[in-house]
Parts: structure tokens; C-alpha cells; sequence
């Protein structure tokens, strides 16, 4: 089964869509910076500073902007990203390193898509692999990621408050 786009939100999708390019246009043209920067025991913080060098400084996304509050929930979501697309409209860029899968931060960050009533996309950038001390792939979260996030797609009893959710593995 297919998800189906409100056509009231069809043109809200294609400026994300156009968001979603430009960040896989960077990550593509940046991969060389990327491999230098993701390696065994960085910091999550450089590679979050690499993405923002297109997703705040280009883009005009907002960096660790504190969400309006979930009706009923004590939480003070605060993504690394936020790009407001109008009125409690947005998109929710995530960046995630070494606990993307083992710490389960993947679901957290749809969670927190899910739960914001000013988002309604999430950008989740994850490693394709990360690494051992040898140079030897630990874990691919990348395909992990795609799977648990899609089954959240296509069927209407699995559905969440999220119209969107664009994966891109660096």
C-alpha cells in the first residue's frame, strides 16, 4: 500500500523534497570531508558542524531550537535542526554517529517528529557504516534505519503524525 500526500500539502512537500535534494547534492559533493571527519572515536559535534554548514548557513535552518511543547507531554524537544515551512510547519533535521541503532536515537528523532506539533517532516542522516579502531565496519545503521523508519509508512494502522521522512546515509 502506498502512502497518499493530502493534495493540501502536495506543495508543502515539494519545497521539502527541494531541501532534501540540496542535502543530498552536499553530502554527495562533500564525501571526501565527510570520510575524514567520520572516523573511529570522533565526535558526533564535527559531523553535526559539517551539516550545518549547508543546513543553517545555506539553507537557513535553525540549530538546537527548543519545539513548542506536545499537548499532554512534558518535553522540550530540541533537534539539532529546524526549518520552519509556515505555521506550525517544519522540518526536523537530525544527525546522528555512533548510537544511531544501538542506542535507538533513529526512533527517538521520529518520536520527537512525531510527538512536535511544528514539524512535520524529518530530514535523519546517518552513517552508512560506522567504524572499529581497524579501520573494519562495526555496524551498517544506514539500512537498518531505512527499514525501521519506512515500516512507520504505507499502512494506515502504522501511521504517524509525520508526512515525510527523508533518510540520507554519509
Amino acid at each position: 500500500m502506498k502512502a497518499v500526500i493530502p493534495p493540501e500539502h502536495s506543495q508543502e512537500v515539494g519545497e521539502v523534497d527541494a531541501l532534501a535534494e540540496r542535502l543530498r547534492s552536499h553530502i554527495h559533493a562533500t564525501s571526501a570531508e565527510i570520510a575524514a571527519i567520520h572516523v573511529h572515536g570522533a565526535k558526533s559535534l564535527a559531523v553535526q558542524a559539517h551539516f550545518a554548514k549547508l543546513l543553517r548557513l545555506e539553507l537557513g535552518f535553525g540549530e538546537e531550537v527548543v519545539l513548542t511543547p506536545q499537548s499532554g507531554f512534558v518535553t522540550q524537544a530540541r533537534p539539532d535542526f529546524f526549518f520552519r515551512l509556515g505555521l506550525g510547519r517544519g522540518v526536523i533535521a537530525e544527525v546522528e554517529r555512533g548510537g544511531t541503532t544501538t542506542n535507538n536515537h533513529d526512533l527517538k528523532d521520529l518520536w520527537k517528529a512525531h510527538l512536535s506539533p511544528d514539524s512535520h517532516h524529518l530530514f535523519l542522516i546517518v552513517p552508512w557504516n560506522n567504524w572499529k579502531a581497524d579501520g573494519s565496519a562495526r555496524e551498517r545503521p544506514f539500512q537498518v534505519v531505512a527499514r525501521r523508519i519506512g515500516a512507520f509508512f504505507g499502512d494506515p494502522r502504522r501511521e504517524i503524525d509525520v508526512l515525510s521522512a527523508h533518510i540520507f546515509a554519509y
